[in-house]
């Protein structure tokens, strides 16, 4: 049976060959399976690929696919998936975070018979006090506007048999986000817990931009909460717009006095200002992703390739 290790990579020079050697000490224990690993190069700007190239000369178990550009971490992934032919694939980055020698427990699960195993990461005491907050909040909010579990610190380093694959296959949303999609798909699920190991050189290329787009595609690919607490937030200040104004007619035919002022007005101008632009964003944020999904662009457009039937997503 064939296990492939798909890998997306930018700007990993310094870490391909130590990677490498990782992997191939792991499956030298392993005699029970072939083993290959797929290098996806996210449209690296340094010799990631040509360091591919070198170390395939040494181990044919490695192959590579070259992008055109950087499509983002879950197109590479998705590019991956989408050329895999194994019985089972293994996904994971290739900055040494994630434990190579964890994927002898993970086929062990995986010959229980469980068809997802994932895994999910134990804070480091090292980790950035940012990151670490917001991730917190992000699984958080997920949990409660969503309809799928995802567990707090869950990676994008699991295994997946071929019938997952193959499933994952169907869905060509554009901005995919693969670690809801794969709690909501279903099958036979296990999790693991690690402790992420250190990153042998460089520094992670995942910046904030990126890591609030992730977010983003995750809440708008599962939910529709925003915008019916949007709607109902308009609701409620209709209604309390409305009374107030009632409210305000009939003191003044009764000849009261009525505190007017510039300050009070402002005020429920601008709160109102910032409800309508909250929802104006909202639903631009649903209607381009609508736009994105219509133009039916690829999501990822290959160079070059060691793998004979290559092709460009969505064909």
């Amino acid at each position: 049976m064939k296990i492939s290790v798909i890998i997306p990579v930018f700007n990993e020079s310094d870490n391909i060959t130590v990677m490498v050697n990782c992997l191939l000490a792991v499956f030298d224990k392993i005699d029970k399976y072939s083993f290959d690993i797929l290098f996806v190069d996210d449209g690296s700007t340094d010799d990631t690929l040509d360091t591919i190239k070198k170390n395939r000369l040494a181990a044919k178990c490695i192959n590579y696919i070259s992008l055109s550009r950087n499509f983002g971490h879950q197109n590479a992934l998705r590019a991956g998936l989408e050329h895999s032919d194994a019985d089972a694939v293994i996904t994971m980055d290739g900055d040494l975070e994630h434990p190579p020698e964890l994927i002898i427990e993970m086929l062990n699960r995986w010959e229980l018979g469980f068809n997802v195993v994932y895994t999910i990461r134990h804070e480091h005491r090292h980790l950035n006090i940012f990151k670490s907050f917001s991730s917190n909040m992000f699984y958080s909010l997920l949990q409660v506007i969503s309809e799928i579990e995802l567990k707090q610190g869950m990676a994008d380093f699991r295994l997946l048999d071929k019938k997952v694959v193959q499933a994952l296959k169907h869905y060509k949303e554009s901005d995919i986000f693969y670690r809801g999609l794969i709690a909501w798909i279903g099958f036979n699920q296990s999790a693991i817990t690690y402790f992420p190991g250190h990153r042998h050189r460089g520094k992670s290329k995942y910046s904030i931009r990126k890591m609030i787009r992730l977010a983003l595609n995750g809440i708008t690919s599962f939910s529709l909460l925003p915008l019916r607490i949007t709607a109902s937030a308009g609701v409620i200040i209709a209604f309390i717009s409305f009374f107030y104004g009632v409210y305000a007619v009939t003191i003044k035919l009764i000849g009261n006095n009525f505190v007017t002022g510039w300050p009070s007005v402002m005020a429920g101008i601008y709160f109102l200002g910032g409800i309508q632009l909250i929802a104006l964003g909202l639903i631009g944020e649903y209607l381009g992703r609508v736009f994105m999904e219509v133009k039916g662009r690829p999501n990822y457009v290959i160079t070059e390739s060691s793998i004979p039937y290559t092709h460009n997503s969505r064909q």
